[in-house]
């Protein structure tokens, strides 16, 4: 039918824009960050000074900050999301898992300042008070727990961005779970399996690569956070092999230097920050695509 060909026509109008806004994206970075790719080379993502006021632009440490507090996430909130999801389809009432995951939901809709706000005066200072002394005292010889207990710093971060991308992991999880047919679960029943061995055998183990794409999802996530981040990451670009130590992200040195930077150099530098961040996000989000139609597939 003629109706039938042009709505199919508005869709494929609507799809070719949305390539179109994202091709925009990527050459309008990386036409405003070939000034400071051609003044530092690949020097700017291996360097670690930065010093606007000498025109000198490292992002090696913006680069380890983002990387080490996004894995310091995924390392935390991972086993808590898989462990959630899977108590609320194989193990909860229906009526009790529906309660708990608009709870767990609501944590996405909480604004990020409001998580680095709590942060600030609820996180760190129960860090600095209690835990990193713990950890320093007990495991000072293990580089990751050395230095002052300040609060402030890459663990915070790590922490900050774990209750973030929680719900994001879990709501992922909880889908992968769900789409496992349950004549798998019967039938590993019938062969004598107990709950647990079910849920091993017949739940865990089909459900890898669908996990494995929702991680990923979840990194991206993690990667691209700002605010919160920014308030209780210490904003110190350098490059430390402790959790105690203040750090920096790529968003974060965005979000503080973009309004304050006056050279075209500097700007320059910021834009090929904010280049680096969208390429990573970008192959990471393709990487997810990939691993979940690698599961849906076996």
């Amino acid at each position: 039918m003629k109706a039938d060909r042009i709505f199919i026509q508005i869709l494929r109008a609507a799809a070719g824009v949305s390539l179109l806004i994202l091709a925009a994206f990527f050459i309008q970075m990386f036409w405003s960050s070939l000034p400071a790719l051609r003044a530092a080379g690949m020097s700017f993502f291996s360097g670690t000074d930065w010093d606007p006021n000498q025109d000198v632009f490292g992002a090696g440490a913006f680069i380890y900050g983002t990387l080490v507090s996004s894995l310091l996430a995924l390392l935390i909130a991972v086993p808590i999301s898989v462990a959630t999801a899977l108590c609320l389809t194989e193990i909860f009432p229906a009526k009790i898992a529906g309660v708990i995951s608009f709870l767990v939901e609501m944590l996405a809709a909480i604004p990020s300042v409001v998580f680095g706000l709590w942060g600030v005066f609820v996180l760190s200072p129960l860090l600095r008070s209690s835990v990193q002394p713990f950890l320093s005292e007990r495991f000072s010889w293990i580089p990751l727990f050395s230095g002052p207990p300040l609060g402030i710093g890459m663990m915070s971060a790590g922490v900050i961005l774990a209750i973030m991308i929680t719900p994001t992991l879990t709501a992922l999880a909880r889908e992968v779970f769900l789409s496992i047919p349950t004549l798998q679960r019967e039938a590993a029943q019938a062969l004598g399996a107990t709950r647990w061995e079910t849920i091993w055998i017949a739940v865990l183990k089909n459900a890898k690569s669908g996990l494995w794409g929702a991680i990923i999802l979840g990194w991206g996530r993690a990667l691209g956070e700002t605010m919160a981040v920014t308030m209780v990451i210490g904003n110190r670009p350098q490059i430390s092999a402790s959790l105690f130590a203040p750090a920096q992200t790529l968003a974060a040195v965005l979000a503080n230097e973009y309004a304050e930077a006056t050279s075209d150099l500097h700007l320059s530098a910021l834009s090929a920050l904010g280049f680096t961040l969208l390429l990573v996000s970008t192959i990471i989000h393709l990487g997810a695509k990939f691993w979940i139609r690698r599961g849906r597939e076996s």
